[in-house]
């Protein structure tokens, strides 16, 4: 009986992804002004990854890359929903970045600093 690898191989593209996806999204928002050139990236790549894993036959490849290039994909949408959690307080604005400064300056804003995952909220 020949051993099939193809659901470890999944398991383990679709970890990696989305790993690697939601660390890169939360950087690249939280430092990029203009976001229109990581979500191009990702498109561009995504599909790239998607056309590719359709034109090779190594089906260990074929699933890798198919599941690469779907989270890319997703990853150009979460990075439009990160600037909307940015926007609304749920994730924290950098200063430093223009596109974050504005939604800062806006009256009233809910967009914040503090990042609650590292837990630097004052003292209540």
């Amino acid at each position: 009986m020949e051993k099939n690898f193809i659901g470890v191989v999944s398991a383990i593209a679709a970890f990696s992804g989305i790993a690697i996806g939601h660390i890169l999204v939360r950087w690249l928002e939280f430092r990029v002004v203009r976001l229109w050139i990581p979500l191009g990236s990702f498109l561009a790549l995504g599909f790239s990854f998607e056309v590719f894993s359709l034109n090779i036959l190594n089906l260990y490849a074929k699933t890798a890359f198919g599941i690469f290039g779907f989270t890319l994909l997703w990853d150009a949408v979460e990075l439009i929903r990160q600037q909307q959690r940015v926007r609304c307080g749920h994730a924290p604005a950098n200063p430093c970045n223009a596109r974050h400064r504005r939604f800062l300056e806006v009256t009233p804003s809910s967009a914040t600093t503090i990042d609650y995952l590292r837990d630097e909220t004052p003292n209540r």
